[in-house]
């Protein structure tokens, strides 16, 4: 039961050896060329205007400082939020479901500006080892409870993303399962629950790519 329920998740799939499954990561690159020479639609100028949207709200955290650190945010919350609605789609891999993609994500951005901070702006980064207002004796703590807390920040946001995923996609696998043992005056009320299971899942996927977009740019913010 338990080999059935998460074969959905399975990314050993193959074909002539070849890793088929995760291929689905790129799919979302189909849906990015037509922009660039079909005329405006709604959907192309609703997708700039959420754009724009998001890049003012980035900038803001990023600060002056970084005006143009927003892109690669922008571009990041554009992946993950392609993927999680490719996920939705019978018989698509959700590639957000595994700590594979969501850890190759979020690791390098971290690893990335620590080495920045830490090598260009030390005394900037020893700073935020101790919170203003901490008591002398309580330095050596709050010390090491930054650290751990700065450590772990790739982990967080690897696994509450994949988690996330992973737990609509659970539900609406168990929904359905439940579907062939259920008499025939029951299925509207399951298909009704699965549509609404449906769009509270559509709604996560914006809102997990958001999050993981936002607490990224934090995490930057705090070097500059």
């Amino acid at each position: 039961m338990m080999a059935n329920l998460f074969s959905s998740f399975d990314p050993l799939s193959s074909f002539a050896n070849l890793s088929l499954n995760w291929a689905s990561t790129m799919l979302a690159l189909l849906f990015m060329p037509y922009l660039f020479w079909a005329m405006p639609s709604r959907a192309s100028l609703a997708w700039s205007s959420l754009m724009m949207i998001l890049h003012k709200e980035l900038k803001i955290l990023l600060g002056p400082t970084n005006p143009g650190g927003t892109l690669i945010f922008v571009s990041l919350f554009s992946l993950i939020m392609f993927n999680n609605f490719l996920g939705l789609i019978p018989y698509v891999f959700t590639s957000t479901s595994h700590l594979v993609m969501t850890l190759s994500l979020a690791l390098p951005l971290w690893l990335t500006s620590m080495i920045f901070g830490w090598l260009t702006r030390t005394k900037h980064m020893f700073a935020h080892l101790i919170p203003a207002g901490t008591p002398g004796p309580l330095t050596p703590l709050m010390v090491l409870i930054e650290t751990v807390s700065n450590i772990i920040r790739p982990g967080t946001l690897a696994v509450r993303l994949a988690a996330n995923m992973i737990a609509g996609h659970l539900l609406l696998t168990l929904l359905s399962n439940t579907g062939a043992t259920l008499p025939k005056s029951l299925l509207p009320i399951l298909l009704f629950s699965q549509l609404l299971l449906l769009i509270l899942e559509s709604a996560v996927a914006i809102i997990q790519s958001y999050v993981f977009a936002a607490l990224s740019t934090l995490y930057t913010s705090e070097v500059n």
